[in-house]
């Protein structure tokens, strides 16, 4: 008995200094980025037109560009700039790849991130939060549910670390995040695709890169506002108080339904 509760209590201890190391490599993390931001005087933009001006035409550029994108829910960098900024940097084919592989990396490392930290908050299916009533059919359903949350748009990495902290199949979460974000993947894609700069506004864009890109994003819309109608989502839950804890707030620069991606 007491070997047993040894064996408890090492194991108790192991979890909580992972959660205590994890929680400082984080802060630190999250710290560095705002300190570089700092020094360098540059924005979110201004910071991602910097990266894209040193790899440009390296040929480390799309292993870089990976990476980057791998490792930026941790500081909560916009996914949706890195999505346009990699139709920017290789084109629209290669650049919907890269952001494929980049996009469903990030979306695993939040996934990890979140279940190594170990905590399961219980929700009362009464409550009246997104969450509150989606956390049981995240555990009973994982693929089906993570497909809907991404076609209805709903805040890209809150969904990820949900799905860490709710310790579902990752499997099911890999395949349901690759599928359902793939539309508006492919459209803002195309939309970095069509520019030349992400400072530089409409000059030198390409038109049909462009209509292109809108088409998608007005299909990938239209199915948003289905499935938010079938399940019964309405804007209100996507966008609740701190209290509820589904809120994210994004730049206003980004504020045109790309929260699917950020």
């Amino acid at each position: 008995m007491a070997y047993g509760n040894d064996l408890a209590g090492c194991s108790y201890m192991h979890a909580r200094l992972k959660r205590v190391l994890v929680l400082a490599a984080w802060t630190s993390a999250v710290v560095g980025w705002v300190l570089y931001q700092r020094s360098t005087g540059l924005g979110t933009v201004g910071s991602l037109q910097q990266f894209i001006d040193s790899t440009r035409g390296q040929w480390w550029a799309l292993l870089a560009f990976v990476i980057v994108y791998a490792f930026r829910p941790i500081v909560l960098f916009p996914a949706s700039l890195m999505t346009i900024a990699g139709g920017l940097l290789f084109g629209p084919v290669v650049g919907i790849g890269a952001t494929i592989v980049g996009a469903n990396a990030s979306a695993m490392v939040a996934y990890w991130l979140a279940r190594s930290l170990g905590f399961e908050r219980e929700h009362d299916p009464d409550t009246a939060g997104l969450m509150a009533r989606w956390s049981t059919r995240m555990r009973n359903d994982s693929f089906e549910t993570i497909m809907l949350m991404r076609l209805a748009f709903l805040p890209y990495d809150l969904v990820n670390y949900a799905a860490g902290f709710l310790r579902i199949r990752p499997i099911a979460f890999l395949l349901a995040t690759a599928i359902g974000s793939l539309p508006g993947t492919i459209s803002f894609s195309l939309a970095g695709a069509s520019i030349e700069s992400l400072e530089d506004g409409p000059s030198g864009i390409d038109p049909a890169v462009l209509i292109a890109s809108v088409v998608l994003f007005v299909l990938s819309v239209s199915v948003s506002r289905f499935v938010k109608r079938r399940e019964g989502i309405t804007d209100d839950d996507t966008t609740d108080s701190d209290d509820d804890g589904d809120a994210i707030e994004t730049p206003d620069s980004l504020d045109v339904g790309l929260t699917h991606l950020v």
